[in-house]
């Protein structure tokens, strides 16, 4: 308390015993108990009130000492393990943790990383993945304008992510603790294989390689690639300590329809450390034939070169282009694509009545409404000779395929004829149209099935504009081609609307993300949210059997199956009110990423200590490195005086024992008839 208190609460008991004292004593005759406790209760009262009003406050004074983080980052992969650090790494970290100096100069926070990144100090090596970059992301997140240390234990070998190198906060120094023999071994790698998913029956495929060498001596290597006991390729590769690489590009025949499980092995007379990264297995599904899309126009238009690219990235596809009076190429097209038609593509109309193929119908200001209305009965177009721009909006409630939003409401506008578009029996609506900020409830992109034949609308032109948006929104056209692809999927099938969809990969690599997704529909074919599903997984060969509950997203339900060891699967997704089901298999192939290195990567970290003005140290430095950190100047406790205010008396409780004294006193001078 301040003198200025001090002195207001002395002044206050002379008050209050001055006022006490003029009522009940002065001039008083004499002097009785009752009036001795009448005055006393007045006294505090009126001390009582004079405290209220003053409010007197005690000031608590604490110093706080605020550490410098450091930050310990601990590689949790199993590239630790395939390097036998693991015992060492565990060692190092807590020779780090548990040395006195470094927990009196800094406030110790330790973290493990693989594919992700979370606080830990207990670490079992078993992460498929390693992701540096997480690390960075995180530490500068989590010590957000401070200035701090950080440790990484780890040998450097990173398997996803961007590269780490430049992704640290170079005002914070690095200071890596690389684990692992640092020796170099004689090993020869398959360091990379390309391969396109799908490949065509009786042609051929391109098969990608790239390998390493790490050695001192010239070597000749044998590479081949087999499937089953059979080899189908076979090629001899030199090395040397000035050529340490080499891509290879091999032609293989699709003489097979189906799955095709394939092995890449490289090879040579020489003993090696590591004889896991020799070999890459790999997989291609060999599709019987190509589905052919034609887009027929009778202009040329901007949007036809982008609808052909789009469609041509998957490579099931082929598109060809024709005028409406080309029938003859049209005869084994899957879909076509009947772009701003008018009166010259009668024909094609009249001829497609027999074929029965399905249709995307695209329109703009060079169709003939008039002449669509004759030839289709889905949609009802009452149009004007004015144009105008239909901006988009996207319908969560569409339900004939999964589809999610890409982003449709940034995309520019299309340009259509005014007018009125009136949906003439079941027409579902993925992407309605506004005009400025105006919902006009009409369709912009629409799909129709009548009779098991299916047509989709996209009313306006200048959808290319819609691909470059999505590439500038995305950096990559990969969002909107699936999206175009998956509109021509719908098309290019026939089959009617089965009620339980489920869509899976044919194989997928062992460590990668396998994810099965499945839609119910009710009698309506509407989305069921309230479908209950499930997946059994077997493994083929073991018969040991996995349950699995589907959760619910957006517009599909899906399963993650990750942690499933490398074989053959069976599955079976059963919707368990209806006892719909749904059973076919994967294979997952045996690679595991984690298992392809010999040595850390010194020179990376290395890299990443010397951007950040840091310094890398090895396994057995850890001393070395403890010292570094403790004579650092830049880290220095930051010592703060805490000043704490408190009201010496809590103000709801001396109101209400002002109200107790005078309470009291009333009662006292009613009883003894003082009122």
């Amino acid at each position: 308390m301040t003198t200025n208190t001090i002195l207001l609460l002395l002044l206050s008991l002379v008050i209050a015993g001055g006022l006490s004292y003029f009522q009940y004593f002065y001039k008083a005759k004499s002097y009785s108990n009752v009036s001795i406790l009448l005055a006393f209760l007045r006294f505090l009262t009126i001390f009582g009130l004079l405290v209220l009003l003053i409010n007197p406050v005690m000031t608590k004074n604490s110093l706080e000492v605020t550490k410098t983080p450091l930050a310990i980052a601990v590689d949790n992969s199993s590239s630790i393990t395939a390097l036998k650090s693991d015992k060492k790494t565990v060692e190092l970290y807590k020779a780090l943790v548990s040395n006195t100096a470094i927990q009196e100069k800094f406030e110790v926070q330790s973290y493990q990383f693989d594919a992700d990144f979370k606080p830990s100090d207990q670490f079992d090596f078993k992460g498929k993945q390693t992701n540096l970059d997480e690390v960075a992301k995180n530490v500068k997140s989590i010590n957000k304008n401070l200035v701090f240390p950080t440790v990484i234990i780890t040998d450097g070998n990173q398997t996803t992510g961007n590269d780490y190198v430049y992704r640290f906060d170079p005002v914070n120094k690095v200071y890596p603790l690389v684990v692992g023999d640092t020796t170099t071994f004689f090993d020869l790698k398959i360091n990379q294989l390309n391969v396109n998913k799908y490949a065509f029956h009786k042609n051929k495929f391109p098969v990608e390689v790239f390998l390493q060498y790490a050695g001192t001596k010239a070597v000749n290597a044998d590479f081949t690639i087999s499937q089953g006991n059979s080899v189908v390729a076979r090629e001899k590769v030199s090395f040397s300590p000035s050529k340490k690489t080499a891509s290879l590009n091999v032609l293989l025949p699709a003489d097979k329809v189906g799955l095709q499980i394939f092995r890449a092995n490289i090879s040579s007379g020489v003993k090696e450390k590591n004889s896991y990264n020799n070999v890459k297995n790999f997989a291609v599904e060999v599709i019987d034939q190509k589905s052919t899309i034609a887009i027929v126009s009778s202009i040329n238009h901007p949007d036809i070169g982008a609808l052909k690219r789009s469609i041509e990235t998957n490579a099931q596809r082929k598109v060809i282009l024709a005028k409406p009076n080309e029938l003859n190429l049209l005869q084994d097209c899957s879909v076509l694509v009947l772009y701003q038609p008018n009166s010259a593509f009668k024909p094609i109309f009249d001829n497609n009545k027999l074929a029965g193929t399905n249709t995307f119908i695209i329109t703009g200001n060079s169709t003939d409404f008039n002449f669509l209305n004759q030839k289709q009965n889905s949609l009802v177009f009452k149009m004007s000779g004015q144009r105008e721009d239909y901006l988009n909006e996207f319908q969560s409630q569409f339900n004939l395929f999964a589809i999610e939003n890409i982003g449709f409401e940034n995309f520019p506008p299309l340009q259509n004829l005014f007018g009125t578009i009136t949906a003439n029996g079941n027409v579902s609506v993925l992407l309605s149209s506004k005009i400025r900020n105006v919902s006009t409830n009409a369709p912009l992109l629409a799909f129709a099935e009548n009779q098991g034949k299916r047509t989709a609308f996209l009313l306006g032109e200048n959808s290319w504009k819609w691909r470059l948006q999505s590439h500038i929104d995305n950096q990559s056209f990969e969002k909107y081609d699936v999206f175009i692809d998956k509109i021509i999927q719908f098309l290019a099938t026939s089959t009617s609307k089965k009620a339980l969809a489920v869509e899976h990969e044919s194989f997928y690599n062992s460590g990668e993300a396998i994810v099965i997704n499945a839609q119910y529909f009710n009698k309506n074919y509407e989305f069921d949210e309230k479908a209950r599903l499930t997946i059994s997984v077997t493994n083929a060969k073991t018969k040991q059997s996995k349950n699995y509950d589907l959760l619910k997203g957006n517009n599909s339900f899906s399963a993650n199956l990750d942690g499933l060891a490398a074989g053959k699967y069976n599955f079976t997704v059963k919707e368990l009110n209806s006892n719909t089901s749904y059973a076919s298999h994967f294979e997952i192939l045996d690679f595991d990423i984690e298992k392809q290195f010999v040595n850390p990567d010194v020179q990376k970290l290395k890299q990443l200590a010397l951007q950040t003005n840091g310094k890398a140290f090895f396994e057995n430095q850890a001393d070395d490195l403890i010292q570094t950190l403790l004579e650092n100047k830049e880290y220095k406790s930051i010592e703060k005086n805490i000043s704490t205010k408190t009201p010496l008396i809590d103000w709801v409780w001396l109101l209400v024992l002002i109200a107790a004294l005078l309470t009291t006193e009333w009662f006292v001078r009613k009883y003894n008839g003082m009122l």
